[in-house]
């Protein structure tokens, strides 16, 4: 790869910080395991003017959703305590006489269950203080609230069908999600830069080293009334004590990419450390035609995030905070773009624009190179 194909990928990421589309990222590209680039811009947060290092930690937002529900699910299909067609009324007995008994687990992770986006449920929870109970209230009102379609009639892309699965992994194995996607994935994998931050308790970090976090900053919480720092963004998940199936996951550029590494191996039919690859597999299949695979994100038809050049068999995620992944098994380029593009405010969809320019770019860059 020629200097110059860097510099241009550099001066992108840097005129995206001064033009205020973030305030800091982190930038990695991969051709499988080897990094090919790995950079940080920016600042972690406009009060400090921090920079931004390889080692920030982001709030990955619904990178949750892939990285940490899915993949639990995942394992516990590997593991025959459950199947893409477990009813959930089966998998989670309280469910049973509800309008929710019959809907599937895949219709939950290809967002077909009926339910709607979201709602404000930390609205009517015990504030300001998060716990226990308010999360199990939160998963009771998502049990409680009313289907808008016939499950797996369409698709209506869903923070609260993933809040179900979150208690269905909980209830299936006995521990908390965070316990059990590091337990079974991360420290199987020596992943020690993606975690959960438990609220209401001294956080102990499950990484190697002993060097002290430094975050990300995102927005300012009209709620909370504070910069959030540290804490996950999203307010149904802080309200429910910090880790939730939708989001509450954070970490490094470098542990997204590890993961990912796993998660493309399966792709290609090749052995995995942790989850059967042939799980890994049905999950990215879109099952004749339908929009999403599942747990995860495709390239859409128009407009992708991911820019024009990542093939139709590509896998990977959108975060609020505006964090994402892109997985090619076509070629087996891997990219993690992490940044704080809510940090002052929510209101900054400059990224929008900006994701398809970047993932462009490193596209052409990396076709140049294979094919040298």
């Amino acid at each position: 790869m020629t200097p110059r194909a860097f510099q241009n990928i550099d001066g992108a990421m840097a005129n995206a910080v001064a033009e205020g589309v973030f305030p800091g990222a982190v930038l990695l590209w991969a051709s499988r395991n080897a990094v090919l680039y790995h950079k940080a811009f920016g600042v972690t947060d406009l009060r400090s003017g921090e920079p931004v290092t390889l080692n920030t930690v982001f709030d990955l937002a619904s990178l949750t959703k892939p990285l940490a529900t899915a993949l639990a699910v995942a394992d516990l299909i590997s593991s025959g305590l459950l199947s893409k067609k477990t009813y959930l009324k089966d998998a989670l007995p309280v469910a049973c006489g509800t309008d929710k008994a019959k809907i599937t687990i895949d219709m939950l992770l290809r967002h077909r269950s009926g339910l709607p986006a979201h709602r404000s449920y930390f609205k009517s929870l015990p504030a300001p203080v998060p716990g226990i109970a308010a999360g199990k209230r939160l998963r009771q009102l998502v049990l409680e609230e009313p289907l808008e379609y016939e499950p797996g009639s369409k698709e209506i892309y869903s923070d609260l069908g993933f809040i179900l699965l979150a208690w269905v992994v909980e209830s299936l194995s006995g521990v908390r999600l965070d316990v059990f996607v590091n337990n079974r994935i991360f420290a199987p994998l020596k992943i020690y830069d993606l975690f959960f931050i438990p609220l209401r308790s001294d956080f102990t970090r499950p990484m190697k080293d002993k060097t002290s976090l430094v975050f990300a900053a995102t927005s300012h919480c009209p709620w909370r009334e504070k910069m959030i720092l540290g804490e996950v963004e999203d307010e149904n998940a802080w309200a429910a004590g910090g880790i939730e199936g939708h989001a509450g996951l954070f970490g490094t550029a470098a542990g997204v990419h590890r993961l990912c590494c796993q998660i493309l191996r399966a792709l290609e039919n090749k052995e995995t450390k942790v989850i059967d690859s042939s799980v890994i597999r049905c999950f990215a299949d879109k099952n004749n035609g339908m929009m999403r695979p599942a747990g995860f994100d495709s390239p859409s038809e128009e407009n992708a995030s991911s820019g024009h050049f990542f093939s139709k068999r590509s896998v990977g995620h959108l975060g609020f905070t505006g964090t994402s992944f892109w997985i090619d098994p076509d070629n087996g380029l891997i990219t993690v773009l992490l940044t704080n593009r809510v940090h002052p405010s929510r209101e900054n969809i400059d990224i929008r624009r900006f994701r398809p320019i970047i993932h462009d770019l490193i596209a052409t860059v990396y076709k140049g190179n294979i094919q040298a």
